[in-house]
């Protein structure tokens, strides 16, 4: 099994920063896919940014060139910098794994996606 557990979200202005953290733990093999996704009331979840094992991001169009995402592999953590915060960019954020974990039946592997439980961020003005 596998848990995400995330930090760092609150209530900003706009214009304002906020780092957000999440950090995998459990019987991890390999982290394929790790990033984030957000929710905002009465919307759809939708992807903010992500990144792949071999280091390549999907970023959404409306947080490119504000958002960041980096990763500690070592730590199967990931971190998401966000600048020049828009009051649109209000909404409950979820870490997101790929993970293969090892199992104790075979193969002794299995690949599941994970969810975090959210974190709230509010950009007020």
């Amino acid at each position: 099994q596998v848990q995400l557990v995330e930090s760092g979200g609150g209530l900003v202005h706009t214009g304002g920063s906020l780092r957000l953290s999440c950090e995998a733990s459990g019987t991890i093999f390999k982290v394929n896919r790790m990033g984030w996704y957000r929710q905002a009331p009465g919307k759809q979840r939708e992807i903010v940014a992500t990144i792949a094992e071999g280091g390549m991001t999907q970023i959404a169009d409306s947080v490119k060139g504000r958002f960041t995402i980096s990763r500690n592999i070592a730590k199967s953590s990931v971190d998401l910098q966000m600048e020049s915060l828009k009051s649109e960019d209000t909404a409950v954020y979820y870490c997101y794994a790929d993970v293969t974990s090892v199992t104790d039946v075979a193969p002794f592997t299995a690949r599941q996606d994970y969810w975090g439980r959210g974190t709230p961020v509010t950009v007020s003005s």
